[in-house]
């Protein structure tokens, strides 16, 4: 059953439920945007498929299957000979894409799209020579409990291991690189990787790498623990942020460039819009009254910045972090 909100259909309390785990995306959304956030994991409400996301989604799905293939045959040639059949697995296992070229009758938008998915793919050998690789995993599904409780998850495009033990963890971008002031916010989610792998195999990656397809750069890091651990750090300080605006229901906008690329300005204070009624039980923050804790949020909330409360303040967020579509 679903309710409404200005127009805007939400799912009912009765599929809500508190979040129990943390995946880089969702916690790039809570350092970007809490009331984000909450949209997208409390509400749930739907977003419309992009062309970006989806080309980004098609692109990493030639790229694993690739690798299917014995290494002489990993050419260009063989891998955008892979794009038709992987568009068509797409649109049969999400067929909400099929919405972004229901006005093309001829085929012409379609075809332009394909054609920049081919010359991303292309890119992406001038940068890797994938007949000299021989991936020990591929969208790897990775998930560790820290001491703390925090369910950490993710999936790793792409995890190389050197005989000697030494493990690199790759993950392809279809945009491109970002500003030097800004790698440290796209490394966020690799490092975010490097924590799982090492609380499962007690090892720290020997490198991180980031493949940006869009500009043709490569960007590397190699972590030592103590970046690990700092990382460990900041996201048991964004969980407790979303324990405390879960419980109380205090989800602050943040407004930013970014809003111009979100789907849920209609239900977004910073446009004017009121969001649905809040679906989880709530309870009093610190220093506010229980009566306040019901009235929806204002514009100006945004103003007093990233708080969540009284005592719980969000980590800010460091550039963003790029992603497709998918389960994490």
């Amino acid at each position: 059953m679903e309710s409404s909100t200005d127009g805007v259909a939400v799912p009912s309390a009765v599929a809500a439920a508190p979040p129990v785990s943390l995946s880089p995306s969702r916690a790039g959304d809570f350092m970007q945007c809490p009331l984000l956030y909450r949209f997208r994991v409390i509400d749930k409400l739907p977003e419309k498929p992009s062309e970006a996301a989806t080309r980004g989604t098609l692109v990493h799905a030639v790229l694993e299957r690739l690798f299917d293939v014995p290494a002489a045959e990993r050419t260009a040639p063989r891998a955008k000979a892979l794009l038709p059949g992987q568009w068509d697995r797409l649109r049969e296992s999400r067929p909400e894409v099929v919405e972004l070229f229901a006005d093309d009758p001829e085929g012409e938008r379609l075809a332009r799209w394909l054609g920049e998915a081919e010359r991303l793919i292309e890119r992406w050998f001038t940068l890797e020579d994938p007949t000299r690789l021989e991936p020990a995993e591929r969208e790897l599904f990775v998930e560790a409990e820290l001491e703390s409780g925090l369910r950490l998850r993710g999936i790793i495009d792409r995890v190389d291991v050197a005989p000697t033990g030494e493990v690199r963890i790759v993950d392809y971008k279809t945009g491109k690189a970002p500003r030097p002031e800004y790698a440290e916010g796209a490394l966020f989610q690799m490092k975010f990787y490097a924590l799982v792998v090492w609380r499962l195999k007690k090892t720290v990656p020997r490198r991180l790498q980031l493949v940006y397809l869009g500009s043709g750069d490569v960007l590397t890091y190699d972590p030592v623990l103590a970046d690990l651990e700092r990382v460990e750090r900041k996201l048991l300080a964004l969980w407790e942020a979303i324990r405390v605006a879960t419980e109380t229901g205090d989800w602050r906008p943040r407004r930013s460039k970014l809003c111009g690329w979100c789907d849920h300005q209609a239900v977004c204070p910073e446009f004017g819009g009121t969001p649905p009624p809040y679906p989880l039980p709530v309870r009093p923050a610190a220093g506010v009254p229980a009566a306040a804790q019901s009235l929806p949020a204002q514009r100006g909330d945004a103003a007093a910045g990233p708080e969540v409360s009284a005592s719980v303040r969000v980590p800010e967020s460091d550039g963003g972090v790029q992603g497709r579509m998918g389960p994490d």
